[in-house]
This record gives C-alpha cells, sequence and structure tokens, in this order.
C-alpha cells in the first residue's frame, strides 16, 4: 500500500507531501488543486506506460508540455515570498526548476518507492533537432521502505546512466546511455539484475484512473456491443455490459445484487446476450419491462459503471476516482460510499461533494485530506511540515 505521495513543482503543487491510507479522500473547494493531484498521479502511472508514445514525457506534451505543467510562482513558493515581503509576480529564478513526483511505502521488505525528476534540456546540449523543448528525465530512483536513502536505494538513474544494487551490496551498471525521454521503467532491462525494477513496473501499469466515463446519449456503453470476458472496466466504461456479465459469472456476484438492492431497491440487472451482443438491462419496480442501457438514466448508468469498476474480478494495487459522485442522486451518495469502502482495493478518491465525503469519511480505514490554496500553492489543511510523512529526492 502507498503510505507517501509528493509532487515538487507541478502546476500549483510547489511542494506537497501527502499521508495516504487504505481509502483517502482528497477533498477541497474549487480551484485548490484537487485536479493537479489526480493528473500528477496518471502522469505518475505514465513512468511504466510502455514507452515514448504513451510514456511520462509523452504524457506532458499532452498536458501542453514541461513549461505549461511547472509551477508558475517564485522559486521560493509564494507563501514564503509573501512572509519575506517579496512580490509574488517579477522575481526571478535562480536555479533551473525541476518537476518531481514520487510515492513511497512503508513495507522495506515487500513494497517498492520510486521517484522520477524532469527538467528541460541545459542549453547547448541538444544539438540539431527540432524537439529542444522535450522535457528530459534529469533522475530516477527504485528504492525500498521509507524514505528514500542511499542505503535503501535499489535501482538508481543519473541522466544516462543506470545502476542497479548487486547481491554484495555494490552497483552494477544496467544501461549507459539512456534516452533522456524513456523512463528506466520502460527500459529493457534483465529481469533477474533488477527483479524490483520490473514488478514496480507490472505494479504501475496495473493502476486504473476512472474520470471520463461516458453516460452522454451517444456513449458505448449505452448500444449493445460484441462481448468477451472483461475482468476490467475499460477507461470510459464503454464494455460496461460485458463488464457487468464478468462479474456475474467469475466474480461476486452476490455482492453485486446486494449493490444494485441498496441504490435501486427491488431492482435486478440483466444482461441481454444475442448473438454475442451485450447489453444491459435494468428491471425496475412497478415496470412491466426492463430498461435498456440507451433508456437509464445518466445518474443510473454511471453508478452501474462504477459497480464494474470497484467489483472487478481483478482489483488493482490502486484505484484512482475523480469526482465519481458526477451525475448522481444525492440519495447515492451513501450507497456509492459503502460500495466504495467494501473494495479491496487501496482507493484514491478525488471530489468536492461534502455529502460523499462525510459518507466516506465513517469508514475507520478513510482519511480525509482537504486541500486549500496558500498564495496559490496547493496544501493539505491541518497538515503543517512536522506532521508530514519523512520524504527524500533523488539526488544526482
Amino acid at each position: 500500500m502507498i503510505t507517501t505521495l509528493a509532487f515538487e513543482n507541478y502546476r500549483s503543487l510547489r511542494r506537497l507531501v501527502m499521508p495516504l491510507s487504505e481509502l483517502t479522500v482528497v477533498a477541497g473547494a474549487n480551484g485548490v488543486g484537487k485536479s493537479n493531484v489526480y493528473r500528477g498521479l496518471r502522469l505518475l502511472a505514465a513512468a511504466a506506460s510502455g514507452g515514448h508514445r504513451n510514456g511520462m514525457v509523452a504524457a506532458l506534451a499532452r498536458e501542453g508540455g514541461l513549461q505549461s505543467a511547472l509551477w508558475a510562482g517564485p522559486q521560493q513558493g509564494s507563501v514564503a515570498a509573501a512572509a519575506q515581503g517579496v512580490a509574488a509576480q517579477g522575481t526571478a529564478r535562480r536555479e533551473p526548476v525541476r518537476l518531481k513526483v514520487g510515492f513511497s511505502t512503508r513495507d522495506a521488505e515487500n513494497g517498492y518507492g520510486y521517484a522520477f525528476e524532469l527538467g528541460l534540456p541545459a542549453p547547448g546540449n541538444t544539438g540539431p533537432t527540432a524537439f529542444s523543448l522535450d522535457p528530459e528525465i534529469k533522475a530516477e530512483a527504485v528504492f525500498s521502505g521509507e524514505p528514500l536513502r542511499p542505503a535503501t536505494t535499489l535501482v538508481s538513474r543519473s541522466g544516462p546512466l543506470l545502476k542497479s544494487r548487486n547481491a554484495s551490496g555494490g552497483w552494477e551498471v544496467l544501461h549507459r546511455y539512456a534516452a533522456s525521454y524513456e523512463s528506466m521503467l520502460d527500459l529493457p532491462v534483465d529481469p533477474a539484475a533488477a527483479p524490483e525494477l520490473v514488478a514496480l513496473a507490472r505494479t504501475l501499469q496495473g493502476w486504473r484512473f476512472y474520470d471520463h466515463l461516458r453516460t452522454d446519449q451517444d456513449a458505448p456503453a449505452r448500444r449493445a456491443h460484441v462481448g468477451t470476458r472483461t475482468p476490467v472496466l475499460a477507461d470510459g466504461g464503454d464494455d460496461l455490459a460485458a463488464a457487468l456479465q464478468t462479474v456475474v459469472e467469475i466474480g461476486d456476484n452476490a455482492r453485486l445484487e446486494d449493490a444494485i438492492d441498496d441504490a435501486f431497491p427491488g431492482a435486478s440487472l440483466q444482461i441481454d446476450v444475442s448473438r454475442g451482443q451485450f447489453d444491459v438491462n435494468l428491471k425496475r419496480t412497478g415496470l412491466l419491462r426492463p430498461l435498456a442501457a440507451a433508456e437509464l438514466s445518466d445518474g443510473t448508468l454511471r453508478y452501474l459503471m462504477l459497480l464494474a469498476a470497484l467489483l472487478s474480478p481483478r482489483p488493482p494495487a490502486l484505484l484512482v476516482l475523480n469526482e465519481p459522485e458526477t451525475s448522481l442522486h444525492p440519495e447515492l451518495m451513501a450507497p456509492l460510499a459503502r460500495l466504495i469502502v467494501s473494495c479491496p482495493a487501496q482507493v484514491i478518491v478525488v471530489t468536492h461533494n461534502a455529502s460523499l465525503v462525510r459518507e466516506l469519511a465513517r469508514s475507520e480505514v478513510c482519511s480525509v485530506l482537504t486541500l486549500e490554496s496558500r498564495q496559490g500553492e496547493t496544501a493539505v489543511a491541518d497538515l503543517g511540515p512536522l506532521d508530514e510523512p519523512p520524504w527524500r529526492w533523488c539526488s544526482r
């Protein structure tokens, strides 16, 4: 389980170190940086998403490039600048600003932490290229336990040099000329030389994010589709019918039925299968026929998508939900909270819905982190520097 999540110089997250629990709710008003935490998590997962096309550099490009994603305030931070009477605008950066993201666990035997640092190429070091604004991976580290220390570092990357700790405690070079745009999690390495690198990459590749579940009238989930066994719901919920039928057959069908009855008393789910085409049907009390997916309200359809995601027969190490309450009636907040709490994965919920926060906070495994904006910087309310988990960044 991830116990610490850290950011530096990523959008409004100038410096943010967050403690995580089995269920963490990231709450707060609009504009305080909740979406930046979510996007930062996706950027972290992109480090092991399959090379240049889907890697972290490509992910940053889709956000507008590194310059767009960097902290826009003064180098010492707006809060520190205000305390010293320095204007937040018009100050000059004395050193290059690096974008840093990482996480750690307390389990030094079975858990791995990971951190990376991105920056722009040094002037004059790029040679003749049209990609001089591409960010470079300056440093990476895989470590055990927390925080990152030289003694706990298992794999280290500084610039193009990648090395791993060997059985005798020394270092073995894995790559001397790693490309600046490729994470070490995507590089081909001997699994025997760096087993933790392979294990961590697989873990990150298994993280799941849901924030674009489509419920509009043209949403694929509203139409019958060819179904195959689907233990993991697609990001957009396109294969909803097949995913729900997979839960019925190889997942916890009893929990699925209970969750539907909890949200819609007396209702029952039916998956219509005709010539390989799967369609969702929901039978409601008082109706003479079940309602097809095309007839369901946006909120009902979204709730069924969340059911498929949270009751997956193949739960991930980490499941992140961004504003899952969208389109849902207030009466569904309690059933949704019970569904989230019962999920066997570690869950992070990003929301500004006070009702959902209250319902989730009833659980003993839940911790609520309320974000606030301080002079443009995102901070956790009631969490001072001495209350933060220990954290150190990679050394170069």
